[in-house]
């Protein structure tokens, strides 16, 4: 028998198998298919761990691998940050005014961009700008001996961004990149901010590592992440929504009767069904009729986008009464004309007549 026979017959002779043979023989599937398409079966096979405890999947495991498996079909322009969203600085903001964006803006990365979104330059970093206070606090004076090493008095926060030589390169991808590529380009350039440039050249969106990972593990938030949700119940049955809060938050912060149905498929957040809806920007103080029973009163809108909305029940509609009609009279009596009045005659010319 040849080598190459033998090779192929390896487990008969005693050599152990390849991983994937493994993995295969344990849920006794062939090599006929891939190990995508046999592990997509096993995963929609499995039974709901929750439920059985014999499970081979943890709930934790089964959903990271579906969406490890999910993750080949998405791109960039499905996990990026849309451009109304973006929170970026220009070249010449005061670094004591990029201080206070950054304490604002809870990201350790901003964009740093010229007159506007579409003239991007890179990006800064909150531990270079730290660095950079930092080297300035303890810089020795010339002609000067400080009596302390570390002197804040000394940093000039009037000073522009630009002079400071601390922006970064940023990566600058199409929206139609799979979101997988975009992540091992990360990994191997170390730049994990990207800017999603459209077909004319303009800002787009902002896709970050995090964005990425977050498609696998889930919503990851840290200790300076907002815990307040983005829909609120107020106390007389109306909710008060941020618009940027999914269809599906919606949907199940309001519970049944609001269904948006075909919607969903279209839009992904309130303020895409309130512009679907619309055909335009709703402007503030309008009232749009929407899903069901409720309706949408726009609280804060710009030109651009809706920012807040509140969603209510629509009043019921009154019950249409029914006009009362006069019975029309009869035909035979309304031809009849109205009798005349007899005229009265004179007593004196009565006794004239009767003389005569």
């Amino acid at each position: 028998m040849s080598d190459n026979g033998d090779r192929s017959n390896g487990v008969e002779n005693g050599d152990k198998p390849s991983w994937s043979e493994r993995v295969l023989a344990k849920f006794g599937l062939s090599r006929k298919k891939s190990i995508r398409t046999d592990l997509a079966e096993v995963l929609a096979e499995t039974p709901d761990p929750k439920t059985q405890a014999d499970s081979e999947f943890t709930p934790a495991e089964q959903t990271m691998l579906q969406n490890v498996l999910a993750l080949r079909e998405r791109r960039v322009a499905d996990v990026m940050i849309a451009r109304a969203e973006m929170i970026a600085v220009k070249k010449d903001i005061p670094i004591g005014q990029l201080l206070s964006t950054f304490a604002k803006a809870g990201h350790s990365r901003l964009v740093v961009y010229g007159e506007t979104l579409d003239e991007p330059i890179g990006m800064v970093h909150i531990r270079d700008l730290v660095s950079y206070l930092t080297a300035q606090a303890a810089a020795t004076q010339k002609g000067k001996r400080p009596r302390r090493k570390f002197d804040p008095k000394s940093i000039d926060l009037a000073q522009p961004l630009s002079e400071t030589k601390i922006a970064r390169r940023i990566l600058y991808v199409p929206p139609s990149m799979p979101a997988v590529d975009l992540l091992v380009k990360m990994q191997a350039t170390r730049i994990h901010l990207a800017l999603v440039i459209d077909e004319y050249g303009g800002t787009d969106g902002l896709v970050s590592i995090e964005d990425i990972v977050e498609e696998i593990v889930g919503d990851i938030e840290d200790e300076h992440d907002d815990q307040e949700s983005r829909i609120v119940a107020l106390g007389d049955g109306s909710f008060l929504a941020d618009a940027r809060a999914s269809l599906t938050e919606a949907m199940q912060a309001i519970g049944d009767g609001f269904d948006v149905g075909a919607s969903a498929d279209e839009v992904d957040t309130l303020g895409g069904l309130l512009v679907t809806l619309a055909s335009r920007v709703p402007i503030r103080n309008e009232i749009l009729r929407g899903p069901g029973d409720f309706d949408f009163e726009i609280i804060d809108a710009d030109p651009r986008r809706v920012k807040r909305v509140r969603i209510f029940r629509r009043p019921p509609e009154p019950p249409k009464r029914e006009r009362k009609r006069k019975p029309k009279a009869p035909a035979e009596t309304s031809a009849i004309p109205p009798a005349e009045p007899e005229a009265n005659t004179p007593p004196n010319m009565d006794n004239r007549n009767a003389s005569g």
